[in-house]
Parts: C-alpha cells; structure tokens; sequence
C-alpha cells in the first residue's frame, strides 16, 4: 500500500502529458519521439534502467546471503501490477477531469492507507482506532492539497487532477508515516504509565488531564 501510495506521483508525473493541450503533444506518424524531451513518454529504455537497479539489489542479496531476493521479485510484481492499473486509472481521470472520479480516487486511497496503517503497522488496536485514522489522514491530506492547490499553486479549479492526484498522493504517505509514529508513541507511553494515569483517573482526573503528558510528548 505504501509502494502504491508513494508511485501516484510519479506516474502521474509520467501522464500530466495527456493534459497538455492537444497541440502540444500532437506528432507527425513519419516524426521520431525523442526520448530525451522533457514530455516524452518513459519507453522500455526506462524501464530496463530500473529493472538493472532491481536486479543489482537481488544480486546482492543472494551474494551476501541476506534472503530478500524472493521479497524484492514479489515486491517487483506488485509494482509492475499496481502502476499498469493506476495508469489506466489515471490516463481516464486526466482525460475527463470529472471531480467525482477525482475525488472517488481520493477516498479509496484514504481508505487504503487508514486500513495499513491501522491493521499493519500498529501494534495496539483499540475501538473505533478505523474510523479516526481514516478522518485523521483523509481530512488533513485533503485540506492541504485543496489550500495549496488553490493559493501556493495557482489551481483554478483546486482539484484539477494534473496537480490535485500527485499532490495528495504524497500527502498520503507522509500522513501514514506521522500517523503511524504518533500512534505508536501515544500507545506505547500509556502501556509504560499505565499506573500513573489509572491512578488519576481514580482521584477524579478527567481523560485528557490524565493522558495530556502522553499526547504532548507523542506530538
């Protein structure tokens, strides 16, 4: 889910040519691409340059017998299948530019991201952990790509998708890490103070006076 998270900018980097205008993009069938313009599409020429960097690693792995070599080929076919589908997903969304494809996108990735961070990387689950990750994460990534869409970048409208969709998408993986940590932080304190805040909860503290100490560390 990170993996996925992480590459939406770079795809959509790789597609914010579908939304140049038409003019811009449009080549004679007899005039050869050249792959060092800066809007040219990746050919297998990149592609080939990551894989040679994918296999090093997996060369190193089994030279130095560290065992990731089955771990980085099924970490390299998720990526091979997670970016076909994106761009798929992406190349439609530029096209059309509909706000509900555009945002329906957004959800599902929040949704995606809130589930790892709850289910995967947490070591402590509590009730309704789910619901508050996935408000935490969705609804801070969406407001500061709505705000520095519309006033650092100029975005008329906010959330036109050649900006909006990398934008958010790197939100997202720096939410699930912040999440993760300050989660993890807060969790891990009031396991090692449990005494002390059973203690004032006892003497008639209230739930934030109680864990107020836990929260400011974690933050």
């Amino acid at each position: 889910m990170n993996l996925l998270l992480d590459t939406v900018y770079g795809q959509s980097l790789d597609l914010q040519w579908y939304a140049a205008p038409r003019s811009s993009i449009q080549r004679s069938a007899d005039e050869p691409s050249d792959p060092s313009a800066p809007d040219a599409p990746l050919s297998w020429y990149n592609v080939g340059i990551a894989a040679l960097l994918l296999g090093t690693n997996i060369a190193l792995s089994m030279w130095f017998g560290l065992g990731l070599s089955t771990s980085l080929l099924v970490a390299a076919a998720r990526c091979v299948i997670q970016l076909t589908v994106l761009g798929l997903m992406l190349k439609q969304i530029f096209l059309t530019e509909n706000p509900v494809y555009i945002f329906g996108m957004t959800l599902v990735l929040g949704i995606l991201a809130s589930f790892e961070v709850t289910y995967w990387r947490s070591k402590w689950q509590f009730p309704y952990m789910y619901a508050g990750t996935l408000v935490a994460i969705t609804g801070s990534a969406l407001v500061v790509a709505l705000f520095g869409n519309a006033y650092a970048l100029n975005m008329d409208p906010a959330y036109t998708a050649v900006k909006f969709i990398p934008t958010i998408g790197m939100l997202f993986g720096k939410c699930m890490i912040g999440v993760s940590i300050g989660m993890g932080s807060v969790m891990d304190s009031l396991e090692s103070r449990r005494d002390r805040v059973e203690a004032s909860l006892c003497f008639g503290g209230s739930r934030w006076e109680s864990t107020k100490p836990v929260v400011v560390e974690a933050l």
